[in-house]
């Protein structure tokens, strides 16, 4: 099992996010269990080239300070939506380590993390996301709110990922439950 937390970089997690102090509070809280577990966390960031939002060579391409990986930690880089695209390296960084259970957190729902966990799934990965532990922001067709719960509630569930509460997650991690 692996903790991924994908795109929770500065230049796109902030407060305008959908329940952001619960899902800082939540993505935190799931960093920590891992880390005093021995889960390896590993950081998806994406990279919109130079000049753009998320540029590799400013400081919003970094890490969100409060989930800044330590050096030991693994980043994977792209420039397209799913952290499983082939660019990324990581499928086949988690099939070398022989990794099949995926707890996946960040932002921002509707894209990067949907794409992310269809992907994972259709690569046969167990994908598992906790509940308010992932975010976006309102789009053209869906407030944040609707868009979140579309995602959680509905579209992730029983096809594509199981999705828990974080206290299911936490025991997860902590190895004192299976699912």
């Amino acid at each position: 099992m692996v903790l991924l937390v994908v795109d929770t970089q500065k230049g796109c997690f902030n407060e305008n996010l959908y329940s952001f102090e619960t899902v800082k509070k939540n993505i935190k809280d799931l960093i920590a269990a891992a880390r005093e577990n021995n889960i390896e966390v590993m950081y998806v960031q994406h990279d919109d080239g130079p000049g753009k939002d998320l540029d590799k060579a400013t400081d919003r391409y970094e890490i969100y300070d409060e989930f800044a990986p330590k050096n030991n930690e693994r980043r994977f880089e792209k420039n397209v939506n799913s952290a499983f695209h082939p660019m990324t390296g990581l499928t086949e960084y988690l099939q070398s380590k022989g990794e099949k259970d995926i707890v996946t957190v960040g932002v921002s729902t509707d894209y990067c993390m949907d794409a992310t966990v269809k992907s994972g799934f259709e690569k046969g990965f167990n994908m598992i996301v906790p509940a308010y532990a992932n975010s976006t922001y309102d789009n053209p067709y869906f407030d944040k709110e609707t868009a979140y719960k579309y995602y959680n509630e509905f579209m992730w569930p029983k096809r594509y990922a199981k999705i828990i509460t974080v206290e299911q997650a936490v025991q997860l991690l902590k190895s004192e439950i299976t699912l």
